[in-house]
Formats: C-alpha cells, structure tokens, sequence
C-alpha cells in the first residue's frame, strides 16, 4: 500500500467513515473507495456488499482478480434514557458488538449500579452530544417518553443522518412528535426515517421483548441500508 492510499484509510478512520481498499492481485496496484465515492458498475455489488457487511472479499472480473478490504467504523447505539427496556438493549447490543451509551438527565434512573459496565451520562443530551456528537454509524434510540429529552436527540440525528433513527410511543404520541419536530424545521423526507413505533413488529410486549425488536430493527437496518454508490460508466 502507497503512502498516499494509507493516509487516506487513516483520515477515514479518524472521520468514522467506511472505506474499502480495493488491490488488484495481478499487479498489485490499490486504491481507496469510500463509502457513496463513484465506482465502476462491475464493481457496484461486491462494494455494496462489503460495506453493508463489514466483511472482506476477493472477486474475479474478466480472469482479474481483486480483493477487497472493508474497514468500517463501529457501529455505535446511543439510547436516550436510563429505563427498564434500556437496561436489557445494552447488554443485549454491546454482545453484538455495537458500542452503547446512555444518556439520561434524571439521576434517579441514570445510576451506574442500574448499568455495569455501560458508557452512561447523567445529563442533557443536547449538552452531551456537544462533545460526543452523533455520526452516519450511530443508531439513535429514543425511550424516555419526554419531549423535553428525546425532541432533540431525535432532530439531531436526522440532520446528521444516522442510519438508524427509533422512538417509543404510540402511533398518537409520534403524531404529536411530528408535529413538534415539523415546527423545528424537519422536513416529510427526513420524519420518515424515524422507526416509531420502535422496533420490528413481533408482538413484543415486555421490555425485554420490546428490547429484542429495537435491536433486531437497528441490525435489520444497518445490513440492508441503501449504500448506492453511483456506477462510473467512463
């Protein structure tokens, strides 16, 4: 690998973007592919693949051969709110090999003896995320039933462009949100992405259920997200 294409997966890493670097076996030669950068159409499947995936691969074009080495950022699950079903989604996600943290202002719930062993703040999020902001790798999720907590989390996270965006509460409470998130200046397209109510539906009806679909949605949406990169056909 040149110097060049080095630097690049190194300024990737530290911006948490997906990069793939493509070599070719038969002469060596490489280059960087980044996550939405314009690739050949012959090339189109095997990068969609492995950024969704996460998972290296060699390919054979016309008797070429290439391989293809994903490196993506971990994937991160920041939970707004320190409650019952939170508690089982962090154990649940850090096994799965996602980063976890709660935010949470109310110090009643947001105690380290209520989360081992889980990155957990006791603050605002609109204070915190000042410092750890969210990125296109972080699912957001949304379990505090309050307004005045979850309203800008969620706003945030659609403008930033998470890849997951998920919030509880009855299809009459989200009505309400979107109205509230409308007056903020969210667009139809962006109040689309939100998952509410949260999680796949399976008919979950305890916290540790309704746990089980929130995560199995944020996988479920991270490897099978649009990554389109546009075909170049020069």
């Amino acid at each position: 690998m040149d110097a060049a294409n080095l630097a690049r997966l190194n300024d990737a890493r530290r911006a948490r973007r997906a990069a793939i670097l493509l070599t070719d076996l038969e002469n060596g030669n490489d280059s960087v592919v980044l996550e939405g950068d314009s690739v050949k159409p012959w090339l189109v499947p095997a990068v969609e693949a492995a950024f969704r995936s996460g998972r290296s691969t060699s390919i054979e074009v016309d008797g070429h051969r290439y391989f293809l080495n994903a490196h993506l950022p971990p994937a991160h699950i920041v939970i707004i709110g320190a409650v019952h079903i939170s508690q089982i989604l962090a154990q649940m996600a850090s096994l799965a090999g996602f980063d976890v943290r709660i935010i949470d202002p109310r110090t009643a719930f947001a105690t380290p003896e209520r989360f081992l062993g889980i990155d957990l703040t006791a603050d605002w999020p609109v204070d915190v995320l000042k410092d750890r902001p969210l990125d296109a790798y972080t699912a957001l999720v949304a379990v505090t039933h309050d307004p005045k907590i979850d309203d800008f989390p969620i706003a945030e996270a659609l403008r930033i462009g998470c890849f997951y965006v998920g919030a509880l509460g009855s299809r009459k409470t989200h009505a309400t949100r979107l109205e509230r998130l409308r007056t903020d200046g969210l667009d139809e397209s962006a109040l689309a992405r939100i998952n509410a109510p949260i999680g796949l539906k399976i008919g979950a009806a305890s916290p540790a259920e309704i746990a089980v679909a929130i995560l199995a949605e944020i996988v479920q949406t991270l490897r099978t997200r649009d990554i389109s990169p546009a075909g170049d056909r020069k």
